[in-house]
């Protein structure tokens, strides 16, 4: 089994391993089918399952085009738009549509023995990213639909005939290896304090091969194509938010990043620090150096992944408060952290962070949606 990128230069037609070829138009990437496909799509424009149609595309949309559906406007009516843009009729294609750039779409294969399974992937979760079971951001009503900056879409290929039941779990499965990427970089929901499970408005279309001598019918996680779909989505995933957004790992080695799940900034820390006469008011620029250069050390880093675990187990029931409280405490206080040439500035620093954060596992700091959890 092994794993190869499918490169994507603007205008450049790519060949995924069944043949489906995928071109890039600028504002849409199109995977057209050299014969007939099964696809299930959460698509507006022919969404569900088909078995007659030609092609799927991925569209950036424009903004205006956003705030007229904010406005009432029809989502179907302006994907039909896209698809005869692209040539096609509009009856014989099904679309995704995004904020997010064609340009920084990410085209990964997976393959065991002879089964070939890609995922094209376009994502960004900065603007919209969430949780399931978030607070809502709108009740429809008639036609009415909210597009948010962000979305991560995903076109599922895979190189085997599928009945019904195995294309409802084979996007199951995606979607588990979507959150289970967000989970990876500790994406934050902007919507809660938790870590976001996607954005609020995803999709997906999976296409499957009728034709293929393969006749598959588990695509869950025991069976080689739930693994080969989960590898390929989180691998596709991973790579498209850093093309998009710049979220990596490498972004999040950072503690006012990792707080900012928690809505603790900058500016909270120092309105503790000044409450609670832990540094000088007038010396607001040396706290500002301070938190800086001691928010990118790799072990200040590490104890603070550990202490905001503790407070994620708080939140969920699974370790008690006052437990948790005093565990967060300890870490914060260790030897460990010193990283300055001042050992009394870094501890003020420490007994900030130690105030903030239990804090949020009491309920005395505000979440990033501005209620109290």
């Amino acid at each position: 089994m092994g794993a190869d990128r499918v490169g994507l230069p603007e205008t450049m037609m790519a060949v995924l391993p069944g043949n489906e070829q995928v071109k890039n138009y600028g504002a849409s990437l199109v995977v057209r089918f050299t014969g007939p496909r099964s696809v299930l799509s959460t698509s507006w424009l022919n969404g569900g399952y088909r078995t007659d149609l030609h092609a799927v595309f991925n569209h950036q949309i424009l903004l205006e085009a956003c705030e007229s559906c904010h406005n009432g406007g029809s989502v179907r009516e302006y994907l039909e738009g896209v698809a005869r843009g692209l040539g096609f009729d509009p009856e014989t294609v099904t679309g995704l549509v995004t904020r997010a750039e064609m340009r920084n779409t990410a085209i990964m294969t997976e393959q065991f023995r002879d089964l070939a399974v890609t995922a094209i992937v376009t994502a960004g979760i900065d603007k919209n990213g969430g949780r399931a079971g978030d607070p809502a951001s709108y009740y429809e009503d008639g036609d009415s639909f909210e597009l948010v900056g962000g979305t991560i879409n995903t076109i599922l290929v895979i190189g085997a005939d599928l009945p019904e039941h195995a294309m409802a779990r084979a996007l199951m499965t995606a979607s588990e290896a979507k959150a289970a990427a967000l989970q990876q970089l500790m994406a934050r929901s902007l919507y809660s304090c938790g870590i976001a499970t996607g954005s609020g408005t995803d999709m997906i279309a999976i296409v499957s091969d009728p034709g293929s001598r393969f006749h598959l019918t588990d695509a869950g996680k025991h069976a080689k194509l739930g693994e080969l779909i989960g590898r390929t989505v989180i691998r596709a995933t991973t790579e498209a938010l850093e093309k998009e957004t710049g979220l990596s790992a490498e972004s999040q080695r950072d503690v006012l990043v990792r707080l900012s799940r928690f809505g603790v900034t900058e500016e909270c820390l120092w309105e503790h620090a000044k409450r609670c006469s832990l540094w000088d008011p007038g010396k607001r620029e040396s706290f500002r150096l301070a938190l800086v250069s001691w928010s990118g050390n790799p072990a200040a880093i590490a104890g603070i992944a550990a202490v905001l675990h503790i407070v994620d187990e708080a939140a969920w029931g699974l370790i008690r408060e006052t437990d948790a409280i005093g565990t967060i405490e300890r870490i914060l206080c260790q030897d460990v952290w010193c990283s300055w040439e001042s050992h009394d500035q870094n501890g003020h620093i420490l007994c900030v962070l130690a105030g903030v954060i239990c804090g949020i596992v009491t309920g005395r700091q505000s979440s990033p949606a501005g209620e109290i959890f």
